[in-house]
């Protein structure tokens, strides 16, 4: 071994053995980096979607809720949470009712069940041209807490009917609303003659453009 050259290289060799070390010490770093973001990736990946279904509708038969489940059913994985709004039932909205009861508990818990989910699909009926009266009531009371009703959350909005019109004057007022209540619309759609178009039995829609169409904007979430 040459030790005369050692000795004179000493510095040079120390330099470039420190400067392999921080090398080595950054590529171990910078991988266990990459490994922690894969893993949280695969962790958020792993948490299911949850998805809140309503009908805007009180009847306990409701076709909408129908749709609406069966629409929240097409994301796969999803957690869906079905919601009927006669849990929510609260006196006729008025200015002189809100002076006396406040914020209802029935709002507050409504406007918590949309602050829990991470999407929302709504199923509209349509009474005389507009939202049922339960459905509107309950949307009143809770606007008053936030007009931001839906906070941002992605919504798909539906509406069904067993005529033909297919409810689309109510969901026309309903996405047109939708950017003033805080909703990122997804898409909507609504279908005519429900019992002509859907399967009862199967639970499902046998139209199959319209099924078609409500998977497309159903992959949207």
């Amino acid at each position: 071994m040459n030790y005369s050259y050692l000795i004179a290289n000493k510095n040079n060799i120390f330099e470039k053995s420190r400067a392999l070390t921080t090398l080595f010490v950054q590529t171990v770093q910078t991988v266990q980096t990459v490994q922690t973001v894969q893993t949280v990736q695969t962790d958020y990946e792993g948490i299911p979607m949850k998805i809140l279904a309503l009908a805007a509708s009180s009847s306990s038969t409701s076709i909408n809720k129908q749709l609406a489940t069966y629409a929240a059913g097409l994301v796969i994985g999803a957690e869906v949470e079905v919601l009927d709004i006669n849990d929510y039932e609260m006196p006729i909205f008025s200015e002189d009712k809100e002076k006396e009861l406040g914020q209802p508990e029935q709002a507050k818990a409504f406007f918590q069940k949309i602050s829990e989910a991470d999407a929302v699909v709504i199923s509209y009926a349509e009474h005389n041209g507009s939202y049922a009266a339960a459905f509107k009531n309950v949307f009143d009371w809770t606007s008053r807490i936030d007009m931001k009703v839906y906070q941002g959350k992605p919504v798909v909005m539906l509406a069904t009917s067993p005529g033909p019109g297919g409810a689309a004057t109510v969901l026309a007022a309903a996405t047109g609303s939708a950017p003033y209540f805080a909703a990122e619309l997804k898409g909507s759609l609504s279908v005519p003659s429900f019992y002509d178009n859907f399967d009862m039995e199967r639970g499902e829609l046998r139209n199959e453009a319209l099924n078609a169409e409500l998977k497309t904007i159903m992959s949207a979430l």
